[in-house]
């Protein structure tokens, strides 16, 4: 029987553009454990490693630029399920940049 550790801790940051996506609209509906979408945009204009955010098909913003690079060259070649993504902290009462707070762990697949 394999023995698997529990996810490993990457990354942890602030929702980039949160404001500008529809993060306000289901933020009452984000809880500390929750599990978000990464999605990958290699056509973003804006920056062709792009990571979006997504909970229940709703885009809530971004991998901040200066972090998602590991992230969008393991998706480029196919191993999206090597992370899982999770809500760490919600602050409603914060300014929208720093409302939602995510880490992001690699997945034991041993």
């Amino acid at each position: 029987m394999k023995s698997y550790e529990p996810s490993r801790h990457l990354i942890s940051f602030h929702v980039a553009g949160f404001q500008h996506w529809d993060g306000a609209t289901v933020l009452s509906k984000l809880s500390p454990g929750c599990q978000l979408d990464l999605v990958p945009e290699f056509d973003n204009p804006h920056d062709p490693e792009a990571i979006a955010l997504y909970t229940d098909g709703v885009k809530i913003g971004y991998v901040p630029a200066d972090k998602n690079g590991l992230i969008s060259t393991l998706a480029f070649f196919g191993h999206t399920d090597v992370f899982e993504c999770r809500v760490l902290q919600v602050a409603p009462e914060k300014d929208p940049w720093e409302q939602v707070r995510v880490g992001i762990y690699v997945v034991d697949a041993r």
